[in-house]
């Protein structure tokens, strides 16, 4: 069960969590690089019903994925801090960036279980013992 709240880097943007969390994942896609500006992005998938908009109003930003279908950014207009990825990927479901999770310490023993695009991660970055090594997004 994950229960808490984030949000942006300036604080008009807020969300909520409360509910399972589907899964932990790492992304070392392209995307997930430029998004976080780091070598990989870490995520938590819930289910759309567990993610609620609290204050602020997110922009969004639109593309085609590597799978042909859509994801979308929600982010920050103001600070640029990107908190969460929706499509159809993944239906139903939304991709919160861990880092903006108020509570740093709500994941810490929720090893990620998969990472996508393993092969694009970088060469000093080790695979997470025991987290399936993925291709893609599937």
């Amino acid at each position: 069960m994950v229960s808490g709240e984030g949000g942006c880097f300036c604080g008009k943007i807020r969300y909520s969590v409360n509910g399972e969390g589907l899964a932990t994942a790492l992304c070392h896609c392209t995307d997930c690089r430029k998004i976080t500006g780091s070598t990989y992005s870490t995520n938590l998938v819930i289910k759309e019903e567990s993610f609620k908009w609290l204050s602020g109003t997110p922009k969004t930003i639109s593309k085609t994925a590597d799978s042909g279908k859509e994801i979308i950014s929600h982010f920050c207009g103001d600070c640029g801090s990107t908190l969460s990825r929706t499509g159809g990927s993944f239906p139903d479901q939304v991709i919160v960036k861990v880092g903006t999770l108020d509570d740093f310490d709500a994941l810490k023993d929720a090893k990620p279980v998969v990472e996508f695009f393993a092969p694009e991660r970088v060469d000093w970055v080790n695979a997470v013992p025991g987290a399936g090594q993925n291709k893609t997004m599937t």
